[in-house]
């Protein structure tokens, strides 16, 4: 299947933004190259190493906006993973610059998704696609609804977090 077009272009004066040209949406970006153990016997990015490269993505992402995750699990949350998805569009490989594009998706009370472009940084094509849902849980394990900090700088995406 072929991707949507995706169209990046600086947004603002900080580099780790993106406006997408081809329906307006503004990305994080996050640089990355896999390295040889991200490989397997085909030369090419083992398909499970997709998912760290969105973890790397995710918590750059929420470091970068004010509300790194060492400060949400030292208020008592944990997000973990509760369903994902990845589209593979193009094959990636040892040490190839790549863009990791993330952005916020939809919120529920309790839980969050995160939505992500991987693409080439020389070619800008399209490696893959996909997503990441996520529930608040608390220190014990237990749902909850997701924490203030959290929520206000999703729902407000671009903008970062204010330190009071």
């Amino acid at each position: 299947m072929r991707p949507g077009r995706f169209e990046p272009e600086l947004f603002g004066d900080d580099q780790c933004f993106v406006k997408n040209l081809a329906d307006g949406l503004v990305w994080h970006r996050t640089g990355c190259r896999p390295i040889y153990g991200d490989t397997d016997r085909s030369g090419m990015v083992y398909h499970a190493n997709y998912l760290r490269y969105f973890e790397l993505a995710r918590g750059t992402l929420m470091r970068d906006m004010g509300c790194p995750y060492t400060e949400i699990e030292a208020d008592g949350y944990v997000y973990p993973v509760i369903e994902l998805g990845i589209k593979f569009h193009a094959p990636l490989y040892y040490d190839e610059a790549v863009w990791i594009n993330t952005r916020p998706g939809e919120l529920g009370k309790a839980w969050l998704k995160f939505h992500y472009i991987i693409t080439n940084s020389v070619t800008g094509s399209i490696v893959c696609s996909g997503f990441t849902e996520h529930c608040a849980i608390n220190s014990r394990g237990r749902p909850v609804a997701l924490d203030k900090k959290t929520s206000d700088l999703l729902k407000n995406f671009p903008a970062p977090v204010q330190k009071a």
